[in-house]
């Protein structure tokens, strides 16, 4: 794999890089950063992928998030992707939340986005792959998290593929995107009018088709949140994990909201949660 180094800057310690690379599943250049700590130098380590949400790319988290800190003591590495393929020859939407930072973790299959909107894929099988291959990371102590869209998009990649990612959590999920106007939206132009084809992207669904034997779930959510009724749906999410018999631990944080100023209050918590568990 031919990876190309957009940026490398010394962090606690450790690494915060950025890679580009030329897609084989998004048909495009991607780019994704690492944080390595300094025990990768020694020897591979953890890993937590980051999955970020709408507009976002992988700057946003390794720049507002201060993941760097706790990632280093703790001695695991943190891979943040962009969130949808990008370029000129890639179709996009002018609404923020569709096209072009709105990739939806989800593999399309209608035209014109199934030739590049593969986020599941990319992160599921290429991005994960290249990263194993290329990095001191330990494949088989892989978690996965992330916020709002992002939040979503580790919630149902987890859940579908517990061999490959150990431990999940997420700030802020669209929990259940079957029943929102992001989700909805996105479902359908990526997926179409088929719901049942909609199910296998909906954590509330896959709590009940698939369960989850793995340590608890950790979410985090605002309070605060502006998207908190409309968007996110946190309570479908308590009460699809209980007829699914899934352990899950809701923490709701008064006064919080959507930005990554509550992301970066409790960053380090989720970190320890992932530690924990891959470490052990």
């Amino acid at each position: 794999m031919n990876l190309d180094l957009v940026s490398s800057s010394r962090c606690f310690d450790g690494t915060q890089r950025v890679y580009s690379h030329k897609s084989e599943t998004l048909k495009c250049d991607m780019r994704f950063a690492v944080y390595l700590p300094p025990a990768a130098v020694t020897h591979s380590v953890p890993a937590v992928f980051w999955l970020s949400g709408l507009t976002c790319t992988e700057q946003n988290f390794i720049t507002k998030a201060g993941a760097q800190r706790a990632a280093s003591a703790l001695g695991i590495a943190i891979i943040a992707p962009d969130t949808s393929p990008r370029g000129a020859d890639v179709p996009n939407d002018d609404a923020y939340d569709f096209g072009q930072g709105a990739g939806f973790y989800v593999d399309a299959t209608q035209e014109p986005w199934s030739k590049n909107y593969r986020m599941y894929s990319y992160i599921v099988d290429e991005l994960r792959e290249l990263v194993a291959s290329q990095f001191a990371v330990d494949a088989k102590r892989f978690g996965i998290s992330g916020h709002s869209m992002g939040g979503h998009g580790a919630l149902t990649i987890g859940l579908r593929n517990p061999s490959l990612f150990r431990t999940i959590s997420a700030f802020s999920p669209i929990s259940a995107p079957t029943q929102c106007p992001w989700g909805e939206k996105a479902l359908t132009g990526y997926l179409g009018d088929d719901r049942a084809q909609w199910a296998k992207f909906d954590a509330t669904q896959l709590f009940a088709e698939k369960g989850w034997s793995g340590p608890e779930i950790l979410v985090d959510q605002g309070e605060a949140d502006e998207f908190l009724e409309s968007q996110l749906k946190p309570d479908l999410l308590v009460e699809a994990a209980a007829r699914g018999d899934v352990e899950l631990r809701l923490r709701r944080r008064a006064g919080y909201d959507h930005s990554y100023f509550f992301i970066s209050t409790f960053i380090a918590s989720h970190l320890e949660h992932h530690a924990r568990h891959l470490l052990a």
